[in-house]
């Protein structure tokens, strides 16, 4: 798959922590520009909900993320859908996550005995790219006026997440970047797009990216096996519209689907 698609979400840091080698294997079975997104964990967020997360935050980063180097794309904090939107509780923690590769390093240094004896604590020679975060929220209260606010001043980029109705969508850009994540438009984690989504999500991404938006997308219709043939139909639409494109050569396009 990376040799026709140049991301990847990864969903197995959101269970649990990973190893430096695991990363290392990934970072050395891909092309040098291709992007890992990382899903973080819900320890952080379905557990503590955001709050005292300093030693989770940098056994996270410790756990070898940092193997990834500049491959090491945006963070994606998915929320619980009972957890609404609390201002205090959101800037302590999106202002504190890192926003660069240092910024990792210095947060991995500080973990636990969990991470003792299999922690990275340092990128390789010469990684220095920024770290991106995303936020996908599942309570209405995220999409009010101070909430998309706040997001934006703390550059955190809403997620675009189609759940078949189930939670909130919103087009909602609050970063320099757009993040976007397809689940099934009909049925969760089930159903195929039709060539009807597919042109309309090509048409907003194209928009995005005449704005100046990096555009991240990944499918996670998978209980069928559709999430990868969706990526590539998605980015041949996409790509069908390079003409007009060409000429934004400030940002980018990528679609994925799980490994």
């Amino acid at each position: 798959m990376a040799e026709r698609l140049p991301t990847v979400e990864v969903n197995g840091t959101f269970y649990s922590l990973t190893r430096p080698s695991a990363c290392a294997g990934w970072r050395a079975a891909v092309p040098d520009d291709f992007v890992f997104a990382i899903k973080g964990s819900r320890f952080i967020t379905h557990m503590l909900k955001l709050r005292k997360f300093e030693s989770p935050l940098a056994n996270f980063f410790a756990s070898g993320l940092l193997r990834l180097g500049n491959g090491l794309g945006p963070i994606l904090w998915q929320l619980p859908p009972q957890l609404p939107f609390d201002e205090e509780r959101a800037r302590a923690f999106f202002a504190a996550v890192p926003r660069d590769i240092a910024a990792a390093e210095r947060w991995a240094r500080r973990h636990d005995a969990r991470t003792t004896g299999r922690a990275a604590l340092r990128a390789p020679r010469g990684a220095t790219g920024a770290i991106r975060h995303a936020v996908e929220i599942r309570h209405a209260s995220w999409l009010t006026d101070r909430a998309l606010e706040t997001l934006r001043e703390l550059e955190v980029a809403l997620v675009a997440a189609d759940t078949a109705g189930k939670y909130p969508l919103s087009y909602e850009r609050t970063a320099d970047f757009a993040y976007v994540r397809l689940h099934g438009s009909a049925t969760l984690y089930t159903s195929r797009y039709t060539d009807g989504e597919v042109r309309a999500w090509a048409g907003r991404i194209d928009a995005w990216t005449a704005a100046g938006s990096d555009v991240y997308v990944y499918f996670d219709n998978d209980a069928q096996g559709h999430a990868p043939h969706d990526a590539v139909r998605l980015q041949a639409a996409v790509d069908a519209l390079a003409p007009a494109a060409a000429a934004r050569s400030d940002s980018s396009f990528s679609a994925s689907a799980p490994p």
